[in-house]
């Protein structure tokens, strides 16, 4: 009773569960319904699996109780038929005569449970809660793969611009295929929002998609990460380690910002490129993985290859399509619409309802050059709702590098004075470091009694 309490608490704010029970037992089955009918269910009947079959076709079905032996068939082979065409609805089987091997089958078919009638009647309503809780997990988790989906498609890249509109066309084409793809752009362009896209719109799409920063290791982390290594390969390797391209098998592999390789890995992975085979560090057994390559770099990998700063067989292997993400200051129509986006999510984050962008506040975002493109436009939005006092963002909320955009956007510094472009770029620093006068001082490599003597100075 405790588990069958349980299970009531747990689907009492749900929607009405439906029940089908299908049996060639006129008494049976109404004695079935009747009980889970009891417990607040939706119950449906049918004598056959035809008319079931037609039943599921026609009404949403959570569970199926179904006899293993019908006029017009077998329940054990129904079940493969049922979790075919739908994969979500589980089905448990009733059988007066209970047979292992049918049991077997049946559970290997999708059943969910094979109960025997008469021995096993108490197990029935406790089986049909656990049942019912699967399929609601199993609904949740579909509806989370199809908003994850979403959220890597390519409708959901924000902008309209003729330029974004060409590079989404290029990534659409190039998705189906298994051809490796170079990203190129500016640093914040979003060439991550693009590879995941390129993936969910693949046939790789229900297989792993796997992202490494090249820049963020050193040259033996970045090895043992990629090719993964074995048990005393190094000090603290006290176990296998798999590495992200046996994750990557049969999926996608992303390496960002691959212009920062060294050039020693470079040949290694030029050879998996080729082979698809690789040895683990420490390993000397050669193992497989099949998986499709993207890579992103905001270097310009010609004339870094020209310049023997990259492997130039590497840069012809990666280059068979390159797709260039434009940045920002080349997509000004989209700098709305982004904004839009990003106070949205930052309202959420910071619990604040009904937060809005002032068209001063817009026509200032407009006018910047944005030199960390969209990432950069993420961050300043939601620093400007941290910062407004009401709900609508005006152009105060903003550095000051953008509240006077001619002065940070002009590109002839030159015609500035020594000490406004050093209140801007000071400015920036303490933006970048959130106030942190510390932090700042170590960036900007002076001493922490100089910049508040600056900040005093120029009255930041």
């Amino acid at each position: 009773m405790i588990a069958v309490y349980y299970y009531l608490i747990l689907f009492k704010n749900s929607k009405l569960k439906h029940i089908l029970i299908i049996d060639d037992e006129d008494k049976l089955r109404g004695l079935l319904a009747r009980i889970i009918s009891a417990e607040g269910f939706e119950v449906s009947q049918a004598n056959d699996l035809k008319s079931g079959f037609r039943k599921l076709q026609s009404s949403d079905i959570d569970v199926v109780l179904c006899d293993v032996k019908l006029p017009d068939g077998n329940g054990v082979d129904f079940v493969s038929k049922v979790k075919e065409s739908f994969p979500l609805i589980e089905i448990a089987l009733l059988t007066a005569f209970g047979k292992i091997a049918d049991g077997v089958q049946a559970m290997k078919n999708g059943a969910f449970d094979y109960i025997v009638k008469g021995d096993d009647n108490d197990k029935i309503i406790p089986m049909l809660y656990k049942a019912l809780e699967k399929a609601e997990l199993q609904k949740k988790v579909m509806q989370l793969e199809r908003r994850i989906s979403d959220k890597f498609s390519f409708e959901a890249i924000v902008g309209n611009s003729k330029v974004l509109a060409q590079t989404i066309l290029l990534a659409k084409k190039v998705a189906p295929s298994d051809s490796s793809v170079l990203l190129t752009g500016e640093t914040g362009t979003g060439k991550e929002v693009f590879a995941q896209a390129i993936h969910e719109n693949s046939s790789r799409k229900n297989k792993s998609f796997v992202a490494l920063n090249c820049s963020a290791f050193s040259r033996e982390i970045l090895e043992s990460e990629l090719f993964g290594y074995k048990a005393g390969a190094f000090t603290g390797a006290n176990k296998d380690k798999k590495g992200f391209l046996e994750e990557a098998d049969a999926g996608t592999l992303f390496l960002d910002e691959i212009g920062e390789m060294p050039m020693e890995l470079q040949a290694k992975m030029l050879r998996v490129l080729e082979t698809s085979e690789y040895i683990p560090v420490g390993g000397t057994v050669a193992k497989k993985s099949d998986f499709r390559l993207i890579a992103a770099t905001n270097r310009d990998l010609k004339t870094e290859s020209e310049n023997h700063r990259f492997r130039s067989d590497l840069y012809f292997r990666l280059n068979i399509f390159e797709i260039h993400l434009p940045p920002l200051r080349e997509r000004k129509k989209d700098i709305s619409g982004l904004a839009n986006l990003f106070l949205a999510k930052a309202g959420l984050k910071l619990n604040r309802s009904g937060l809005q962008l002032s068209p001063e506040f817009i026509e200032k975002l407009e006018g910047y050059h944005w030199p960390g493109n969209i990432r950069e436009l993420k961050n300043i939005v939601e620093r400007a709702a941290i910062l407004s006092d009401g709900n609508i963002i005006q152009p105060q909320d903003l550095p000051i590098e953008l509240q006077h955009p001619i002065a940070s956007n002009s590109g002839t510094i030159s015609a500035f004075s020594m000490s406004g472009i050093e209140k801007l770029h000071i400015q920036k620093v303490l933006n970048y470091t959130h106030g942190n006068k510390a932090k700042a001082a170590r960036l900007l490599e002076i001493g922490i009694a100089t910049l508040y003597r600056k900040v005093e100075e120029f009255g930041i």
